[in-house]
Order: C-alpha cells, then structure tokens, then sequence
C-alpha cells in the first residue's frame, strides 16, 4: 500500500487596495490510504493538526519563535513571551462530516499595525474531504489561511517591503509544514480539550487499599497548557 503523498502545492496572497488588509491562502491536497485517515478523522485530530503546526513552527525557526498557552489565548514569541509576535485568543473549532477547521482571532502582536488589532483577522487551518480518484484511497484538500491581517511593516516601510520578506516567509513555513503533513506524524495536544476520555478501568482492575486516605484538595493548574 502506498504511503501518503502531497501534491497540488499553492499559493494566493492579497492586499485589499483600500485597507491593506492581507488575504493569504496556502493550500495543497493530500493522498493517503482510506484506512489512514479513518484512524486519523476525529475531533481529537483536528486539534492535534493545529498543535502539529504550531510545533513546525518552533522546530523551523530552530526555536526562536515560539508558542506559549494560556486559558484563553495563545502567543507567537520571540524566543520570550514579551516579545510578543502575534496573539491570539483560544482557538474555536468547526466539524462536519467532511470538514474540520481550527481559527484563531487575531488579537495584537508586534507583526500587527494597530488598526489590526482586536478586528476581524484570523489564522485558521481547513481540512476537507474530497472524492477519492481510486479505491481504497481517500483524498484531503488542506488550507492554511491568514485573512484580514493588518501587517506592520507594510503601514511603516511598504507593502513590497512586506511582500519581500514577511510575506514570503510565511509562505515557505506554511508549504513547508503542508509537505510535512505527508508523514502522518501529528503531534499531542498541549490542551486535549478535544480529546476522547479514556473510559473507566473495570472494578476487577481498580488499585486495592488497605485503608482509607485521607481526602486530597484539588490540584488547580494553568488552563490551556
């Protein structure tokens, strides 16, 4: 059986003449064997595939951008979390039977001119089922898209400025982790608020205690870690 395959690589990325704001789409389409992605269709995935780009993120740039997690918000830095990059709130999720999406809102950020800021821009990752071209094979149409970004450095040095650079690494981290995806390796929710609850362990397998323990408090963490 043949192993999953990205192809159909592409690129669409838009400046709004009017309001600068930046459209970029990435996209490509994944082949992979029907009894692969019956393990991998789940909401529990789909949270694992925003984790998974996240993590590229942090390993492409050898560590020097970041993410850290809080409850409600998620922080793109450098190497630090005061040097915040881009903020965004908690991600929302979207599943159908066909389709799953994770959005983040676009807060602020040092890559955000202020007219950005708390508006209408977003980050989301979108995976789609498609026809299947043979048996036995199930076929995935995937998109990264970044809409209404306000970016910094086009308000103070140009939009080719931008266009030269932020832009354009964008695009080779985004096409770099859609290839990555080929590998089927997603990695662990630091969250898992999507995850399935493992079921409880039969009453034959529960620990025995010889006698009764005194009631713990309740251990309360950070949430979104």
């Amino acid at each position: 059986m043949r192993v999953a395959r990205i192809s159909q690589l592409r690129d669409r990325t838009t400046v709004d003449e009017e309001t600068g704001a930046v459209l970029s789409t990435q996209a490509a389409e994944l082949d992979l064997p029907e009894e692969a992605l019956r393990g991998l269709w789940s909401p529990m995935h789909l949270e694992r595939l925003a984790r998974t780009y996240w993590r590229f993120l942090t390993r492409v740039t050898l560590g020097l951008v970041r993410v850290r997690y809080t409850e409600g918000e998620r922080f793109v830095v450098l190497l630090v979390r005061p040097l915040k990059l881009l903020t965004f709130s908690a991600p929302e999720y979207e599943i159908e039977p066909d389709r799953g999406v994770v959005r983040w809102r676009l807060q602020r950020g040092l890559l955000v001119a202020k007219r950005g800021h708390d508006g209408a821009g977003y980050l989301q990752i979108d995976v789609r089922r498609l026809p299947a071209r043979e048996p036995g094979r199930a076929r995935l149409k995937l998109e990264v898209e970044v809409a209404n970004f306000h970016p910094r450095i086009a308000s103070g040095l140009g939009r080719w400025m931008y266009a030269a650079t932020q832009s354009r690494i964008h695009v080779l981290i985004t096409h770099g982790f859609l290839r990555s995806l080929a590998k089927l390796k997603l990695a662990r929710s630091r969250v898992g608020n999507l995850a399935t609850p493992a079921p409880p362990a039969p009453a034959s397998e529960a620990p025995l205690r010889s006698a009764p323990r005194r009631p713990r408090a309740a251990w309360r963490g950070r949430g979104g870690r």
